[in-house]
């Protein structure tokens, strides 16, 4: 009967410690999947409220949080990522992202599923 409560013991002390453990990085956001006009995917992502995470064209886009005057507009590796309204049927635009802080060209025209 001690070897049982020893092992039980054992089992709630290893439970207590991966509970009271704190992650470095956040947990992975969903990724919300857009249906671009031109047939190609994006995959978004949103791990932290500063950053957005796209997937295009087999890339990986690492984006930061930009000035918009509607949507959510993010930046980084020469793209744009502007967002406009929340689930299903929102849309969002990839844009080329000029040296002088504008919008370019529009790359991909996009609606959430």
């Amino acid at each position: 009967m001690r070897l049982g409560l020893s092992a039980l013991a054992l089992a709630g002390i290893i439970v207590l410690a991966a509970c009271a453990s704190t992650p470095d990085a956040p947990p992975p956001a969903a990724a919300t999947a857009y249906g671009c006009q031109s047939g190609a995917l994006i995959q978004a992502s949103y791990p932290d409220t500063d950053h957005a995470r796209i997937q295009y064209k087999g890339q990986t886009h690492t984006l930061t949080i930009a000035v918009s005057a509607s949507g959510a507009r993010y930046v980084g590796d020469g793209i744009e990522w502007w967002t406009k309204g929340s689930g299903p049927g929102s849309t969002a635009s990839l844009l080329a992202h000029l040296d002088d802080g504008t919008s370019g060209e529009v790359i991909e025209t996009c609606t959430a599923r």
